[in-house]
């Protein structure tokens, strides 16, 4: 993957074929520190220890269309190849969370991408479940709560493409 709007992507779409109805999305870029800082967690079903342990395995998961998971491998080879590391926990019947580190200066760190595009996508393909999203990358913010979206649009739906135009003009910024 050639950005880390697209690992994200992937790690959502884990997040909602687990059942989880809310996903959390954080990504900072901490400048004293060098260090651009990605979790994402849900309230899915979790992962019972034998999965967690394989999970950064190709060759683990839980899809029976294909025998490769690569969404979670590839995020920790990203982190590790930009000097950073991945951590993930997750609680049978709790949800998961999956932290990535990521040397913000490192040469062979991925851009941000099209945040704005993956999170219409997630939303549009995911419309029942909610998101959280906060986002302060080369001090610059962006917060989005479906939650709050929704409370005022007064019965037009989150998929409606104005919404979508707005949700996506949150994150051009980036």
């Amino acid at each position: 993957m050639e950005d880390l709007s697209l690992h994200i992507l992937d790690v959502v779409e884990n997040s909602t074929r687990a059942g989880a109805t809310l996903v959390e999305i954080s990504l900072i870029e901490d400048r004293e520190r060098d260090l651009i800082l990605l979790s994402i967690k849900d309230n899915g079903k979790g992962m019972e220890s034998d999965l967690l342990q394989n999970v950064r395995d190709p060759f683990t998961t839980t899809r029976t269309t294909r025998r490769v998971g690569l969404g979670v491998s590839f995020l920790d080879q990203a982190a590790r190849e930009a000097g950073g590391g991945l951590t993930i926990s997750s609680t049978p019947g709790a949800g998961t969370e999956i932290a990535a580190t990521f040397v913000a200066s490192h040469i062979d760190r991925k851009p941000l991408g099209d945040l704005g595009s993956t999170m219409t996508t997630l939303i549009l393909g995911n419309p029942e479940i909610e998101f959280v999203v906060r986002i302060n990358a080369d001090g610059v913010t962006a917060d989005l709560d479906t939650r709050e979206i929704k409370t005022g649009l007064d019965g037009v739906s989150i998929t409606h493409p104005t919404v979508l135009s707005y949700i996506k003009t949150l994150f051009t910024q980036l």
